[in-house]
C-alpha cells in the first residue's frame, strides 16, 4: 500500500515532540505502548489513513521526541498530548492507545472528555491487579542488577543448567535490556514511588468515562494483561470488548489488519450515535 507518511516536530513546553502523520478527515491520535515508539503504528496507519487523519506521536521521552531530564508521570504525558492537540488545533479526536498509551489515553479522556469522541484501548495498563507491588519491586531490583553479575552467571552455565536456572537468567537479561532501552517506561511503570503510581491508577474513575470505548485484547497475552483488560471491561459499562484469540501482545504490529478493521468499524458505529 503506497501511503504517504509525513514526519513532523514541534517544540512543546516540556520538550520537542516528534510524530508521524497520514491521511485526512476525522483526527485519530495513536499512542504507542511502553516498549515501543510511534513506529508501532505504521502498518495500522497505512490502512486507517484511507479514512481518517492519523497522528502517531512519540511520547515525551521516547523515540525521536526529546528526553528531558525531568520526573515523568502519566499526568505529564496527558498534558503533553493536550498541548500537542492544542498546537495542531485538533478540538475533537478519537484516541487509540496500546498498553501504556492506553493508560494515557483513558486518563486524557477522564480529564478532557469534551475533546474525545471515542477511545480504543489495546491491552491497557493503569489498573491494580494482584501481585502488582511485588512485580514492581522485582523490576526495580532487575534494573539495579549489575551486568557483571549476568556475565558471571553465564560463565557458570554448566551449574545453572543443572540447577535449571539457565532459562530464567536469559529471561531476566532480556528484560533488563528492554528496561534500559526504554528508561521512560521503566520510570513510569516501576521506578516511581508506589504511592505515586497508585494515585494515577484508574480503577476508581473508569466508571465515569462518558465516551464510547472499544477494548482490544490478545487472547494469548500474559495473565496480568488479561486481568487488567477484564477490570477495564467490567468497570466501563459502555465498553465493547473484542478478544483476538490467536495473538498475544503488540497488537498493532502482530495483527495490524484486524486492529485497523476493528477501529474503523468502531468509529463508524460511534458516529451514528
Amino acid at each position: 500500500m503506497d501511503t504517504l507518511l509525513r514526519n513532523a516536530r514541534r517544540k512543546l513546553s516540556q520538550g520537542l515532540l516528534f510524530w508521524r502523520e497520514a491521511g485526512e478527515g476525522m483526527p485519530l491520535i495513536l499512542l504507542h505502548g511502553a516498549w515501543h515508539d510511534s513506529g508501532q503504528w505504521v502498518s495500522v496507519m497505512e490502512s486507517l489513513s484511507l479514512h481518517f487523519h492519523c497522528f502517531a506521536p512519540d511520547l515525551l521521552g521516547f523515540g525521536e521526541s526529546e528526553n528531558p531530564n525531568i520526573h515523568y508521570s502519566i499526568d505529564l504525558q496527558v498534558e503533553c498530548v493536550a498541548e500537542f492537540l492544542q498546537a495542531l488545533r485538533l478540538e475533537q479526536v478519537y484516541l487509540v492507545g496500546d498498553s501504556l498509551g492506553a493508560w494515557i489515553a483513558a486518563s486524557y479522556a477522564l480529564k478532557y472528555g469534551e475533546q474525545v469522541r471515542g477511545l480504543v484501548l489495546l491491552s491497557p495498563e493503569g489498573v491494580k491487579i494482584a501481585g502488582q507491588e511485588q512485580k514492581c519491586q522485582k523490576m526495580r531490583q532487575l534494573i539495579k542488577r549489575s551486568p557483571l553479575l549476568f556475565k558471571v552467571l553465564r560463565s557458570l552455565r554448566f551449574f545453572t543448567k543443572i540447577l535449571r536456572l539457565e532459562e530464567k537468567i536469559a529471561q531476566d537479561w532480556q528484560k533488563r535490556q528492554t528496561l534500559q532501552q526504554y528508561p521512560t517506561s521503566a520510570q513510569l511503570l516501576f521506578q516511581r514511588q508506589q504511592s505515586e503510581i497508585e494515585a494515577e491508577l484508574l480503577e476508581n474513575r473508569l466508571s465515569s468515562l462518558a465516551v464510547p470505548v472499544l477494548i482490544l485484547q490478545g487472547g494469548k497475552d500474559t495473565p496480568d494483561a488479561l486481568a487488567r483488560t477484564q477490570i477495564y471491561s467490567k468497570l466501563i459499562s459502555q465498553a465493547e470488548l473484542n478478544m483476538i484469540a490467536h495473538v498475544s501482545n503488540n497488537l498493532p504490529e502482530s495483527c495490524a489488519g484486524v486492529v485497523a478493521g476493528d477501529i474503523r468499524k468502531f468509529i463508524q458505529e460511534s458516529q451514528k450515535l
